[in-house]
């Protein structure tokens, strides 16, 4: 594509009948694929014009549309007939950091957006949309595997054989899999907006299909910090749907667990001595489930 100006950036905001002259952008790097550029117009006003693959732009924006009664969401002002980009309103904070306890953001998560999720049915699908597994199972057998590559020896075969039982156990059949919804995809601290310490805003969805848990538990697993079972039932006793029995939470949480430490090999080593103490106390947990000892 053309690299973009100011000069047609105003253009195409004057297509749309958008009143605002742009006088400044700045490109935005990160883990969202397509261009991203954050607009500034001369009266303060702040944007986000997102190029992309058009399939891809259309997802994001059904997304937003269903769940537009979130205020932890963008709001979508304008998009191209053709779908190859949209514009849609700037959330003003931080991304990962400054992010205060967990268990206060979980709650805000939970509440704002997780518990306004609706069921999608429309596909018999599981997963990412434009990726679909047949199965719930499949999809996450899939990203254990690829997990294992990131690992190399972080951890043991023998973990990765124990968190392949787990998902064996959890997800073998999905008619267990309780209701299936249309959630973000990729409920992580590094697309959570913060200010004040206070979740405000959730950005750069990646549409998939399946239980709100794991939009939940890839939230909570998204960082080290608080990640025990206290904060994991305080937010999870707040979620209005969705499988909230406490030793299937602990059993998934593992496996959540497990591919994050894969992520945090790629791309957050320093978090990778704190994830791996969390490992250590989340597999005494399920061993302790499995010894019949209760969990409170």
């Amino acid at each position: 594509m053309i690299e973009p100006t100011i000069e047609s950036v105003n253009v195409l905001f004057q297509e749309h009948q958008m009143n605002d002259e742009i006088v400044s952008f700045q490109r935005l790097s990160g883990t969202t694929s397509g261009l991203v550029l954050r607009l500034e117009s001369k009266h303060g006003s702040k944007y986000i014009l997102k190029f992309d693959n058009p399939n891809q732009i259309e997802l994001v924006k059904q997304l937003i549309d269903t769940y537009k009664n979130s205020v932890l969401l963008p709001k979508v002002l304008l998009s191209a007939k053709d779908s190859s980009y949209f514009v849609y309103t700037f959330l003003d904070g931080t991304t990962h950091f400054n992010r205060g306890p967990k268990s206060n953001w979980m709650k805000i998560l939970v509440v704002d957006l997780l518990n306004k999720y609706v069921e999608h049915n429309e596909i018999n699908t599981w997963g990412r949309i434009e990726y679909p597994r047949e199965t719930w199972k499949e999809f996450n057998e899939i990203s254990i595997e690829e997990t294992r590559m990131n690992l190399g020896n972080v951890l043991s075969i023998e973990d990765y054989n124990y968190v392949k039982l787990k998902a064996r156990k959890l997800f073998y059949d999905d008619s267990k899999q309780g209701n299936k919804y249309l959630l973000h995809g990729d409920t992580g601290v590094h697309n959570f907006v913060y200010n004040d310490e206070t979740l405000i805003g959730v950005i750069d969805p990646s549409p998939m299909v399946g239980p709100i848990t794991y939009d939940f538990l890839y939230a909570f697993c998204s960082s080290p910090d608080d990640i025990n079972s206290e904060t994991l039932f305080a937010a999870s006793d707040l979620l209005e749907h969705g499988n909230k029995e406490r030793t299937r939470l602990i059993e998934e949480t593992l496996i959540h667990l497990y591919c994050r430490i894969g992520l945090s090999v790629r791309h957050h080593p320093n978090d990778l001595t704190d994830y791996l103490q969390a490992w250590g106390y989340w597999k005494q947990l399920c061993k302790q489930i499995e010894e019949g000892i209760g969990i409170i």
